[in-house]
């Protein structure tokens, strides 16, 4: 798979890409699949459905990889808080976590309950062509434990900070317990079929240094350091978003670092290239122009060059009305300008 080998820096005959959130609503058989499905927890849940949309931008696009179509969240949902996603607002926890009490109330061993995500991997991996990879994915241990503290998305983190710096033994257990569900949720998924598994840090940004290596990034490299030392053949990518800042102090095992779109690939490359193999990190808005997506796409490509060492993806989700046929083009450029033909 052109894929793994970019993982490992082996030779590859262009920079294989795929797209972070490829599956969604720029796609309208995404939106139909989604209709047949009721809800999107249903669509999560439902293993027939969800192999469907996963499937739909390999079909579409021809990208290398797939990603499997899931939520960070269901893994707090299995571990005993109730979640709902209204329409026009995003997640919400029908109860949040705010003591010691709340939790060792928390379900251990939630991770085997998520039969239906590795059924799903399964049946993905029976469907894909051999030549696709397939990815898996989590989000990370304080993305996950914001969510549980605030009750949902924030953009103050107000609670999640007050407990990180007024109790911190309190944020660390929350975040210990996190770190145990998705190092099994991981595993499963990859003994499940998933070829590479990617951790999704969505609000790293959302500290200072001192507090993100000690909260976020000291319970990532726990999940990598366990991952690779069970599956050394299998690719880990985390995926931290806006801390171009903290590069300085990346370190740990594992194979990529994704790169977000307020980060200069520039700076990553000198920062972290010779560690990592990047993977990143196009603008997503720049597909609502195809000049300006050509002339980022190139950019890009300038920097990381033809070599080894280099995924090309966006440096964040597809928005949700993108145009498709930009994406289409976009995979086709890459391919088309990374050639080592």
């Amino acid at each position: 798979m052109i894929f793994i080998d970019a993982c490992f820096r082996r030779p590859t005959p262009y920079t294989p890409v795929w797209l972070m959130r490829q599956a969604g609503r720029y796609l309208s058989e995404y939106k139909a699949t989604r209709a047949k499905a009721g809800s999107f927890l249903d669509l999560c849940k439902n293993v027939d459905l969800a192999t469907e949309v996963t499937l739909q931008p390999i079909e579409i696009l021809d990208v290398d990889a797939a990603i499997l179509f899931s939520d960070i969240l269901v893994v707090p949902l299995e571990m005993g808080l109730g979640l709902e996603f209204v329409a026009g607002e995003g997640p919400k926890f029908t109860q949040t976590i705010a003591s010691q009490k709340d939790v060792d109330a928390l379900k251990s061993g939630a991770y085997m309950n998520l039969n239906y995500v590795y059924d799903t991997l399964s049946s993905l991996r029976q469907k894909l062509p051999k030549d696709k990879a397939l990815i898996g994915f989590c989000g990370s241990p304080w993305t996950l434990a914001t969510y549980m503290i605030e009750g949902e998305g924030s953009k103050t983190y107000t609670k999640s900070k007050k407990m990180l710096y007024s109790n911190p033994t309190l944020l660390h257990s929350l975040l210990a317990k996190i770190t145990e569900e998705l190092k099994g949720y991981l595993a499963r998924q990859i003994e499940s079929g998933a070829n590479a598994v990617q951790i999704f840090d969505s609000w790293a940004g959302a500290l200072e240094s001192s507090a993100y290596f000690a909260f976020s990034w000291a319970y990532m490299k726990e999940i990598a350091h366990f991952l690779k030392s069970k599956y050394p053949h299998i690719p880990v990518m985390l995926f931290p978003k806006g801390i171009a800042g903290f590069l300085d102090h990346i370190d740990g095992e594992f194979d990529v670092f994704g790169v977000d779109w307020s980060t200069p690939m520039e700076l990553a490359k000198q920062k972290l290239g010779a560690k990592y193999v990047l993977q990143g990190n196009l603008e997503p808005a720049r597909l609502y122009d195809r000049e300006a997506m050509l002339e980022g796409i190139k950019a890009i490509v300038r920097v990381m060059g033809k070599e080894s060492g280099h995924i090309f993806n966006l440096g964040h989700g597809m928005l949700p009305d993108l145009p498709r046929q930009n994406a289409i083009e976009l995979v086709r450029f890459v391919r088309e300008h990374t050639s080592r033909a």
